[in-house]
């Protein structure tokens, strides 16, 4: 405390010595006041750029050797966010405020002025000191494993909002005078903070809700038709998740809606390591039929289905024998048709493929019979779950299946083209 009333003293001192040499060289007192102040003023913003310039080196160089000591890099974070600079400019600010009173000792009302700037700027530096380390913060949080694919952000940004709400509201009441905020004040402000902040309310509430709920993670793959969403998840704020669409687009989601809409979440094909395959080709209704012997020799051929055809045919011919069956028309008793040789041979297949997941519903199934034909529907699991591979299996499955078709007298649907047409009218 002495040391402050002898630095003051000194001030107060050295600007009247000032005054005094300016008067001395002939300068009029009004004059000379004006010169004074502005020197005055310029020492004021010189010490503080000087003072901050030094101090912003000192803790940057003191950073860099604590995060080289410490292997947890959380330093390394402070200085991404601007934390030493905020800090080396506010100490100088705090000095020269609470000097300014008696530095412009001379020029009260100004220098009331002054004080009021200098506190305001070193609570605004103080903010944002406090913003940098919970910026740097959600960074360090960001490089757990276990944390790096929850809504952080959102959280960051509720406590800024915080933050500066009551910086904000304290330094209404300074500049106000320091008079007590009213409850009647602080109603008014809360609703005013509700309706232009209503999203960001329901974005934290949202977000809270996404983390219990472990309802989406960065990374997640989501398909959200709604807002044209179709990618990979890389943000999850207070108001917005932002999706990286497949076609490099961005797509920004307001954060409620993802517990307010529906959505598709793609994140289980990764965890289950299977990604569907669900396409179906058209059979021709008139190429299904039943087979006789002869279509039966000649299917045996294909090894596939050569074994299934023994046994089924086995159990056939004992069922028909018990039943008495005529089988001088084909219809009666029990027969086999291509299309269910077929699907087997699609089944052994299917199951041959070891870039298919096993652990999970693999079969081949007629669907209900459409204009186009009868579906055949695939329904498997790809282990390989990355678009280009998932693709490449999927499309050499189909290519064989369709091939394979016509070796049991199967047509695949087809709509007639304009060729097809033309050559029908040739003939």
């Amino acid at each position: 405390m002495r040391n402050v009333l002898i630095i003051e003293n000194n001030i107060e001192k050295y600007s009247q010595w000032m005054k005094d040499r300016l008067l001395e060289v002939g300068v009029s007192e009004h004059i000379a006041s004006i010169i004074n102040f502005f020197i005055h003023l310029a020492v004021c913003l010189l010490f503080l750029f000087i003072v901050g310039y030094l101090l912003l080196r000192i803790f940057r160089k003191l950073i860099n050797t604590l995060s080289k000591k410490n292997k947890n890099n959380f330093q390394k974070h402070l200085q991404g966010t601007g934390f030493s600079k905020y800090l080396a400019y506010l100490i100088p600010t705090l000095i020269i405020s609470s000097l300014a009173s008696k530095l412009f000792i001379s020029y009260p009302s100004i220098a009331k002025i002054l004080v009021i700037f200098f506190n305001i700027s070193a609570s605004i530096l103080f903010i944002l000191v406090i913003g940098s380390v919970l910026k740097s913060v959600e960074n360090y949080l960001r490089t757990i494993p276990r944390l790096k694919d929850k809504p952080l952000q959102s959280y960051t940004q509720v406590l800024s909002i915080f933050v500066w709400g009551v910086g904000l509201m304290a330094l209404i009441n300074y500049v106000a005078g320091g008079d007590k905020i009213t409850f009647a004040g602080l109603s008014a402000a809360s609703a005013v903070l509700l309706l232009v902040f209503k999203d960001t309310i329901l974005g934290f509430v949202a977000s809270i809700q996404i983390s219990v709920n472990d309802i989406v993670r960065i990374g997640d793959w989501i398909e959200f038709t709604k807002y044209g969403a179709d990618g990979f998840v890389i943000n999850i704020s207070l108001a917005t998740v932002t999706v990286e669409n497949w076609d490099k687009t961005y797509s920004t989601v307001p954060t409620y809606s993802l517990i307010s809409d529906s959505f598709k979440n793609w994140r289980g094909i990764y965890d289950n390591q299977g990604r569907r395959i669900k396409r179906s080709i058209y059979i021709k209704q008139s190429s299904i039929r039943f087979v006789d012997e002869k279509d039966l020799d000649r299917f045996k051929k294909i090894e596939r289905v050569r074994s299934y055809i023994n046994h089924r045919q086995l159990d056939i011919d004992r069922y028909n024998q018990a039943i008495n069956a005529d089988k001088s028309i084909v219809v009666n008793g029990r027969n086999q048709t291509n299309i269910g040789i077929f699907k087997k041979y699609v089944e052994t297949y299917l199951k041959e493929q070891t870039s298919l997941n096993f652990d999970l519903l693999c079969l081949a199934r007629s669907l209900a019979p459409t204009e186009h034909g009868v579906p055949l529907e695939i329904y498997c699991f790809s282990k390989r779950t990355a678009f280009v591979e998932y693709e490449a299996i999927q499309g050499m499955i189909f290519d064989h299946i369709t091939a394979a078709a016509e070796h049991f007298d199967l047509e695949i649907f087809e709509i007639p083209s304009g060729k097809d047409i033309q050559r029908l009218y040739s003939t």
